[in-house]
């Protein structure tokens, strides 16, 4: 017979013996099947064993029961069956006799075998020999092969760290339970870990691995036992409920809450967390075709909702939340647009010197002119610029715009000083400094005449980055302000490190002072006194009546904006506003407001 050579894979088909038709051919065959390392057999059309080689027989051996009897003579094909089971049985014989017809041109497939010792898997291998319909089939033990694939693909679809399904297995099992025929509620709760940033800062990353691992066996010992709970990454897990309501995930999201009731014992410290919770459901055989990257995003929205909320909330997504990110994607490409094309403008606020009702300086406010919407104030835009990571660009457009246009008015006559707000975001990328350079150098704006304002939340966030930037700002002529003082409850040792020359009041403060006798008054004249203390002046911010403005003054402000001083207005308004400001004398009125209520506060 004329050999053809193909490299086997499977197991055991059994033969006990290696004999076979005699004749110089037969001891021929038989020594090439025994060259072969792997198990191999000859058939004939009718699946019967003529020929075995010596591996075959020892591989049989190995498998002792009723199954495998491989000798020569005996039926491969009910072998094969009796040995694989009914179904890969079949397969392994339907597929055999059609190449033994000549329908195919080769056969290769896997199959497992169970051994006293575990299963095994094999390759099977098989090619049809001559135009009688012989058929050689060799079987490759790939045990190890298959459980190295089936590690690596379970170890792709679960986390390193809890041993939970990561992303990619999630999605597998919320589409496959989107998929079942039958209509029941798929529901997904979508839980992200409120301060866990702060562990891993002050305790160590082992210490957030371990909480970690922590949080994911507590979230295991609350599940139903139909219900998976995997880690999307970093302190975000997702529970998939089968057949489960919303409300029904209401109750379990409370459930989960409760976890975080006892606090998290970590390397002899101890910490006290809370989770905010998403919550979005879905419909199994749903015909509109449901996907699982749907029904997380969902369930992330309502997420970040409880979050917005105040931490340590539960909600339930609603396609308004939906419409609402489309809303802020939708302002986020045209502002990216807007900045690209000068759709931005600004509106400059006057800042009044109290002691001599001068005005020395402005604050620049972008605003931006949209085609469609009108002019928009910043409340408009900023957040979706923090969130889509266009602050950077905005930020580096109002300090070339602001410089340049504070370097135009010294020119004419106005040597105003110019106030620009920055973003906690632009402070965190470490950029503030070169990005104040490079407007200064471009406008030729001298640096001191230009002042950089950061919140007191901003400076908060990150005191030791921020003071390391307003260091180097104030060294090279440039003043910092810090604004909104008053609404971020910032420690006074943050404040004392800070190097900063004006401390702005926030306008919650000046718009409770009444008559000097209110707790914000009060308030008022300790901010002045602490900012005193830290070499800084104060600004009183919000400043929408005489007797405020009399008000700041009396209790000690250096300078004052507002509404009753004037709105922002554009750069052409302000000038226009100063030359008529100086023709009415606003300056002496406002001394005489200032000079009415000294008295009024005196008795006299």
């Amino acid at each position: 017979m004329h050999s053809k050579h193909v490299t086997a894979v499977s197991a055991p088909l059994h033969a006990c013996g290696h004999t076979g038709p005699g004749g110089n051919a037969a001891v021929l065959s038989e020594a090439v099947l025994d060259a072969l390392p792997s198990p191999t057999v000859l058939l004939d059309p009718d699946g019967r064993v003529l020929l075995t080689n010596a591996a075959w027989a020892a591989a049989v051996e190995t498998v002792d029961d009723d199954r495998m009897d491989g000798g020569v003579g005996v039926d491969y094909f009910a072998m094969a069956r009796r040995a694989c089971g009914k179904a890969v049985g079949r397969r392994i014989v339907d597929s055999l006799r059609a190449l033994s017809r000549g329908e195919r041109a080769g056969v290769a497939m896997d199959y497992s075998l169970e051994h006293p010792a575990g299963t095994h898997w094999y390759h099977l291998q098989a090619s049809r020999l001559n135009q009688a319909g012989h058929v050689v089939v060799t079987h490759t033990d790939v045990t190890d092969r298959v459980q190295a694939e089936r590690t690596s693909a379970w170890r792709a679809r679960h986390d390193d760290l809890t041993e939970l399904p990561n992303r990619a297995g999630l999605h597998e099992l919320i589409d496959a339970a989107l998929q079942r025929p039958e209509r029941l509620p798929i529901t997904v709760l979508f839980l992200d870990v409120d301060g866990f940033k702060d562990v891993n800062d002050s305790l160590g990353h082992e210490a957030g691995d371990d909480l970690l691992r922590q949080l994911a066996a507590r979230l295991a010992g609350r599940t139903r036992s139909e219900d998976t709970v995997g880690r999307l990454g970093g302190d975000e897990f997702v529970v998939l409920c089968h057949d489960c309501d919303t409300a029904g995930a209401e109750a379990l999201a409370q459930r989960f809450q409760s976890i975080f009731d006892e606090p998290f014992h970590l390397g002899g410290r101890t910490a006290r967390l809370t989770a905010s919770i998403g919550v979005a459901t879905a419909w199994s055989g749903d015909p509109s075709g449901t996907r699982s990257t749907d029904l997380l995003r969902d369930a992330d929205l309502a997420m970040y909702a409880a979050k917005r909320a105040g931490r340590s909330r539960m909600r339930v997504f609603s396609p308004e939340l939906r419409d609402a990110v489309q809303q802020k994607v939708l302002v986020a490409g045209e502002l990216r647009e807007a900045i690209e094309t000068g759709q931005l403008v600004l509106h400059y606020q006057p800042i009044v010197h109290l002691p001599s009702g001068q005005v020395d300086g402005v604050e620049a406010l972008v605003r931006w002119q949209h085609p469609e919407r009108g002019l928009l104030p910043p409340g408009e835009f900023i957040a979706v610029a923090e969130e889509y990571e266009l602050i950077g660009l905005l930020t580096r457009w109002v300090l070339g715009a602001a410089t340049r246009q504070a370097a135009e008015w010294a020119e004419l006559g106005l040597p105003l000083l110019v106030g620009v707000n920055v973003s906690a975001s632009t402070v965190a990328t470490g950029m503030l400094v070169d990005d104040v350079a490079g407007a200064l150098a471009a406008s030729g704006l001298p640096p001191d005449r230009l002042i950089i304002e950061l919140t007191e939340t901003t400076v908060a966030e990150d005191p030791e980055r921020a003071a390391a930037q307003f260091a180097v700002l104030r060294t090279s002529g440039v003043e910092v302000a810090i604004d909104d003082f008053g609404s971020g409850f910032s420690s006074l040792g943050q404040l004392v490190n800070i190097p900063a020359g004006v401390l702005k009041i926030d306008r919650s403060l000046v718009s409770g002072a009444v008559n000097g006798r209110s707790q914000a008054a009060a308030a008022i004249a300790a901010v002045v006194a602490l900012a005193e203390a830290c070499g800084m002046r104060a600004l009183a911010e919000g400043v929408e009546t005489a007797e405020q403005l009399a008000l700041t003054a009396t209790l000690g402000c250096t300078f004052a904006q507002g509404y009753y001083i004037a709105r922002p207005m554009p750069a052409d308004e302000l000038r226009s506003w100063l030359r008529e400001r100086a023709a009415t004398g606003n300056r002496d009125s406002d001394r005489r407001a200032s000079l009415a209520v000294r008295l009024s506060s005196t008795g006299h």
